[in-house]
C-alpha cells in the first residue's frame, strides 16, 4: 500500500556529546591532537607537509609510543628495538598526516617560497590550525565533524594500493605505471563503501543497541556472492577469499579511527593455506570462524557510516530524528520501523511534549482517507498506549468520530475505562477493515494476519454479506487479501466475491 518506505532500519546511537567523547579517545586522533599541541616553529616538515625523516623519532616520542633504552643493549634487544622504532615512527607519522589533513596543524607550503629563493627543498612552517581550537572549545558537533574528516583520511589510505603492489609498478623512470599497477581508485572506494553499507545494515538489522559481531567471510560474500547462487562455485570462493585478505588489511587501518572493533585473521591460517593446508574460506558449522577475521562497528563506526551514506543520499534514518517534528511526522515516519525502533522513537516524541496535547495530536493526525491511514491510526493507538490514562479525556473527544470512534473503544476498553459506549456493527465491520489494511501494509500477509481473519469471520455470521457495503477506501482491497488468506475454499470464495462487489459498488 504505501510505498515510501525507508532504505535502512533506523539506528540507536549515543547522544552527540558521547559520541563526542568517544571521538576524542580513539588512538589515531588523540595521537594527531597531541603532535598538534606538541608542534611549532621549528618543527621540519617536507614539500608535502610530511615530517622529516629526522623528526620521526621525537615525534614518536612526545607520543610515548618510544622511550629511553636500555644503555647496554644486546644484539636481540636491538634488533626488537629497530622493529619497534620503526612501527612507531610509522604510527607518529600517520598521525601526523591526519593532523595535518584535519586542519589540527597549518602547514606553509615550502614551494610556495621558491620564486623568493627558497628553492624545492625547504622546510615547510607549521602553526596551530583552526581545527585545535575545536578541542577546547567546540561543541559535540564541531568534534564529530573533525572525527569524520579524520575517517576520510584514513578511508583514503584503506582504499590506497599496498606498498607491495606500489613497488611493482614502478617503471625505470621511477614514475608508477597505473595501467601496470592494475588499480581503479573509484571501484576500490565503492567497494569498501558497499562493505561497510553491509555491515551497518547487519548491525541496525539487530536492532543497533548492541554490538553486532560480524564474521570477515560473512561480510566478504556479502559483496561477492550473488543472492540467487545456491553452492558457490571454487571461482566465487576464491573471490571472496581475496576480497578476505584485502578487507584483513582494510580493517586494520579503520580500526585505530574508532570505526570498528577487529580481530584480524590469525596469522596460522596464512601459513596453512600458502602449504596448501587449509581452505580460505571456512566450511562447515564446526568451523572456529572467528579465526577468520571477526568485524565489529562501533556505536561511532554507526555514526560515522550513517553520515557518509546520508552525504550520499541514502536515506538512512536514526532513532530520535523524529522528536521535534510533528504527530503526523511522526506516525508517517514509524509506519515501518522494527517495533523497538517505533516505540523508542515514539517515546522520545512524547517526552518532550504533555501528555494530554501530545493524545490529541496524535488522534488528529491519525486521520485521513489515504492509503498510509490505517497504518498512522494502528501506531497512533499504540503510542496512546504510552501515555496511559491521561490520553483518556483526548480518546473520548472522539468517540464519535467516524475513522477513530472504534479505534476510541478499543483503546478504552484496553485501559479498563469504564461507560465505554457499544460500537455499532457497522463500526465493527469499518475497524476490522482499517486494521487488516494497516497490518497488510507494516508486514505483509504473515500467519498472524491469516489467524486473524479467520477468526475474525469465525465470529461474525453473514460476514462478508455486510462487509462489502462498508464505506472504507481499502474494502475492495482487504476482502481480496482475505480471499488469499483465508484457508476454508468457501470461505476464501466469498470473500473475493465480496472483494468484486465493493469494486462495483464503488465503480457506480
Amino acid at each position: 500500500m504505501s510505498g515510501d518506505r525507508p532504505t535502512l532500519p533506523p539506528v540507536r546511537l549515543p547522544s552527540d556529546a558521547e559520541l563526542a567523547r568517544d571521538a576524542l579517545a580513539v588512538p589515531l586522533l588523540a595521537r594527531a591532537v597531541r603532535l598538534a599541541r606538541w608542534a611549532g616553529p621549528e618543527t621540519r616538515v617536507g614539500a608535502g607537509g610530511e615530517l622529516v625523516e629526522e623528526q620521526l623519532p621525537a615525534a614518536a616520542e612526545a607520543l610515548g609510543l618510544i622511550g629511553t633504552e636500555s644503555p647496554e643493549p644486546t644484539e636481540s634487544d636491538e634488533a626488537l628495538a629497530a622493529g619497534a622504532r620503526a612501527e612507531a615512527e610509522a604510527d607518529a607519522s600517520e598521525a601526523w598526516r591526519v593532523a595535518v589533513d584535519t586542519g589540527l596543524v597549518e602547514v606553509e607550503d615550502p614551494g610556495q617560497d621558491e620564486e623568493a629563493g627558497g628553492g624545492s627543498d625547504a622546510d615547510g612552517t607549521v602553526s596551530a590550525g583552526a581545527a585545535l581550537q575545536l578541542i577546547a572549545s567546540g561543541g559535540p558537533q564541531d568534534i564529530l565533524s573533525l572525527w569524520l574528516d579524520a575517517l576520510d583520511v584514513v578511508f583514503a589510505d584503506a582504499t590506497a594500493p599496498v606498498l607491495e603492489d606500489l613497488a611493482g609498478a614502478i617503471g625505470d623512470d621511477g614514475e608508477i605505471d597505473l595501467d601496470a599497477l592494475d588499480w581503479d581508485p573509484e571501484m576500490e572506494a565503492e567497494f569498501l563503501e558497499g562493505v561497510l553499507g553491509n555491515l551497518y545494515l547487519l548491525t541496525v538489522g539487530e536492532g543497533g543497541t548492541e554490538p553486532v559481531p560480524v564474521p570477515l567471510p560473512v561480510l566478504a560474500a556479502s559483496m561477492i556472492v550473488p543472492d540467487d547462487m545456491g553452492e558457490p562455485t571454487d571461482d566465487v570462493l576464491e573471490q571472496v577469499s581475496e576480497a578476505m585478505m584485502r578487507l584483513d588489511d582494510q580493517f586494520a587501518l579503520l580500526e585505530p579511527i574508532g570505526l570498528v572493533t577487529y580481530v584480524p585473521v590469525d596469522e596460522a591460517l596464512m601459513v596453512e593455506d600458502a602449504e596448501g593446508g587449509s581452505d580460505a574460506v571456512p566450511y562447515g558449522d564446526d568451523e572456529d570462524v572467528s579465526r577468520y577475521g571477526v568485524v565489529t562497528l562501533t556505536p561511532l563506526g554507526l555514526h560515522g557510516i550513517r553520515s557518509r551514506m546520508r552525504d550520499a543520499g541514502v536515506d538512512a534514518p536514526a532513532v530520535g530524528d523524529l522528536a521535534d517534528k510533528g504527530a503526523d511526522a511522526l506516525l508517517d515516519g514509524v509506519a515501518h520501523f522494527p517495533e523497538a525502533a517505533a516505540r523508542a522513537e515514539t517515546e522520545q516524541w512524547l517526552a518532550r511534549r504533555e501528555s494530554a496535547e501530545a493524545a490529541r495530536e496524535l488522534l488528529r493526525a491519525a486521520k485521513g482517507s489515504d492509503p498510509g491511514a490505517p497504518l498512522r491510526r494502528l501506531h497512533c493507538q499504540q503510542a496512546l498506549a504510552l501515555v496511559g490514562a491521561e490520553a483518556e479525556p483526548a480518546v473520548r473527544e472522539v468517540l464519535d468520530d467516524g475513522e477513530l470512534g472504534g479505534l476510541a473503544r478499543v483503546w478504552l476498553a484496553e485501559l479498563g475505562a469504564a461507560d465505554v459506549p457499544p460500537p455499532s456493527e457497522s463500526m465493527i465491520f469499518w475497524l476490522a477493515i482499517d486494521t487488516i489494511a494497516a497490518q497488510l501494509d507494516a508486514e505483509g500477509e504473515p500467519v498472524e494476519l491469516q489467524e486473524l481473519v479467520e477468526g475474525l469471520v469465525g465470529r461474525h455470521s453473514g460476514f462478508f454479506d455486510a462487509v462489502w457495503r462498508v464505506d472504507h477506501p481499502a474494502t475492495a482491497d482487504v476482502l481480496e487479501a482475505m480471499g488469499r488468506l483465508h484457508q476454508d475454499r468457501k470461505a476464501a470464495k466469498d470473500a473475493r466475491k465480496a472483494a468484486f462487489k465493493a469494486r462495483s459498488r464503488k465503480g457506480s
